[in-house]
């Protein structure tokens, strides 16, 4: 069935409430494991219709947030999510407490447990309506972005085209289109500054009435990190600091040298290659016949799942006015269907939509069919492995679309080992603010710059309206969406450059092994799916240092 067929239906909270009270009638009236297990998956059932009907609103908002349908869609689900929370963890407690546990225990995968005590630690009643404000101040966000214009070379673009420019050839274009951006930011200063200021408040006082000390434990616990706590975070981006960010300094000044540049600006950090970062051929219509051939090549499996995605008109990659800035994979789990955002905007990072996100794709698709719906595709830092290290066993097909191929490998070795800082910056800023939730709007971007001159000391941000004064994180839209989000992305990244240095010694062994590691979705912790991968962990003493040394080798081999 194609995306644009799916029917689509409101699911209201009664429905739900209703299902959630006959599970938990027949749960406390069973006397076997059996009878447990049969209301369990009745409600789980639901659950899946229900997280349908959320996803495909959120899905058609995002087309067109001037939609005037799903917007009211949208209002009624950021209305009912805490309802819809709050019945999750009450069916966590019954998982927990029932005395028919030990039997249960023996059928449904331990980590579930893990994240019934996680939610319960999440929400309570008592945070309800600021959690329903907190949703609909997200949207509002999204809504904003979305419709936010820059002005630019005479045309009123949105702003992830005009990003698109950052990455040109002519050093000026680059120039004007920051500061473009950063005018365009410097406009809705008030606004941005306001609704995040809102968040930060909103979120603070969910924490304390749960009763922690501020939103940062809260926010792990949301993110459903079973596997590695903030101490380990926090020990990360030191290992960052020291392994990571020295390798990247020096690339940058290689990266200087080679652009005939006396420094690298803020719109120069987007530039890898001279002549400027390399485009794809042709349109839209190229780029996905050339997926089609590369996916085929690589594995008959994951050739078919991407024609089956082209069948299905499961991609939208359009920039347009109204349409939700970013990107992003979704699924549709009652129809087993997954579905991919982006906006194309002629740069690489349009062949990076179709590896990455369809690295998510694929694995939200193996997860339809055989994981558990409990633990999905797995954690964040899980499911970012998939995507990213997608991107790298798609190198081996880059001629499909780059005159120059091995200009793009190149550039996405060097950005992909680039972005570790950047994410750091974008994780501790928010551990910052957190910690701190009075600051001011000038005090937060004086921590910003802060954290930019430690994990980027060479970049400089002189001269470009607004975003001089350190307002770069006010576009990142993880910061107001997803708080603490960022972090794994970085810890993704280091999978997936050991993928890449695993691959360069044996490819199709190394395909497996991803393969295995994508199958396997969220029925077992990161660290073991890295471990079982043959891959070292991010958190090993060491392990950045290896393998910046042995990405070193990699780029010496290829220039």
């Amino acid at each position: 069935m194609k995306v644009k067929e799916i029917p689509y239906e409101r699911y209201t909270i009664e429905r739900l409430k209703a299902a959630f009270d006959s599970f938990e009638t027949a749960a406390g009236a069973a006397k076997t494991a059996e009878e447990f297990l049969r209301a369990r998956e009745a409600l789980l059932e639901e659950r899946k219709l229900f997280d349908t009907a959320v996803s495909l609103a959120n899905c058609r908002f995002t087309l067109n947030t001037k939609d005037a349908f799903y917007n009211a869609e949208m209002e009624y689900y950021d209305g009912i999510l805490p309802q819809a929370q709050e019945l999750m963890v009450r069916y966590g407690k019954i998982m927990l407490s029932t005395p028919l546990r030990a039997e249960v225990e023996k059928k449904v995968n331990p980590l579930c447990y893990r994240h019934y005590e996680y939610d319960e630690k999440s929400y309570a009643p008592v945070v309800e309506e600021d959690c329903r404000e907190e949703n609909t101040v997200v949207t509002e966000y999204s809504k904003f972005m979305s419709g936010m214009g820059v002005e630019f070379d005479g045309k009123t673009l949105p702003l992830s085209v005009v990003r698109g420019y950052l990455q040109d050839g002519d050093r000026e274009v680059r120039r004007r289109a920051a500061c473009a951006i950063g005018e365009a930011l410097e406009k809705n200063s008030e606004t941005l500054d306001g609704i995040y200021d809102r968040l930060v408040k909103i979120r603070t006082r969910i924490a304390r009435k749960l009763g922690y000390r501020n939103f940062v434990e809260l926010g792990y616990y949301r993110m459903g990190r079973i596997d590695y706590n903030r101490e380990m975070v926090e020990t990360f981006r030191a290992n960052v600091k020291e392994d990571i960010v020295p390798v990247v300094c020096k690339i940058k000044e290689q990266i200087a040298d080679d652009l005939a540049l006396d420094r690298i600006n803020f719109y120069d950090d987007a530039v890898y290659i001279k002549g400027g970062n390399p485009k794809p051929r042709g349109n839209a219509e190229t780029i996905f016949s050339g997926a089609v051939k590369m996916y085929d090549e690589m594995n008959p499996e994951i050739g078919a799942f991407m024609r089956s995605m082209l069948e299905n008109e499961a991609f939208d990659v359009e920039a347009r006015d109204g349409k939700w800035g970013g990107g992003y994979c979704t699924g549709f789990a009652a129809y087993r269907q997954p579905f991919i955002l982006a906006n194309f905007n002629g740069t690489a990072g349009d062949i990076d939509v179709i590896t990455h996100e369809f690295g998510h794709a694929f694995a939200a698709k193996k997860s339809f069919d055989g994981g558990d719906p409990e633990l999905d595709v797995g954690g964040m830092e899980t499911a970012e492995c998939h995507s990213m290290s997608m991107e790298f066993f798609c190198e081996k097909f880059m001629h499909l679309f780059f005159d120059k191929p091995e200009d793009y490998c190149r550039q996405h070795l060097l950005s992909s080992l680039s972005f570790i800082p950047y994410g750091c910056i974008v994780d501790e800023f928010q551990h910052i603010v957190y910690e701190n939730p009075d600051m001011t709007p000038a005090e937060r971007n004086e921590a910003y710059l802060a954290l930019e001159k430690k994990y980027r000391p060479y970049l400089h941000n002189e001269g470009i309206p607004y975003l001089e004064k350190g307002t770069r994180w006010q576009y990142q839209m993880h910061i107001y969406e997803s708080p603490f989000y960022y972090i794994d992305y970085c810890l993704a990244q280091t999978v997936s450059l050991s993928f890449l240095v695993a691959m360069k010694e044996d490819y199709q062994g190394a395909l497996a092994r991803y393969l295995k590691f994508v199958s396997a979705g969220g029925t077992k912790r990161f660290s073991e799916l890295v471990r079982e991968a043959g891959l070292p962990s991010p958190f090993d003493r060491g392990a950045l240092a290896e393998l910046a040394k042995k990405l070193l080798v990699i780029l010496d081999e290829e220039k």
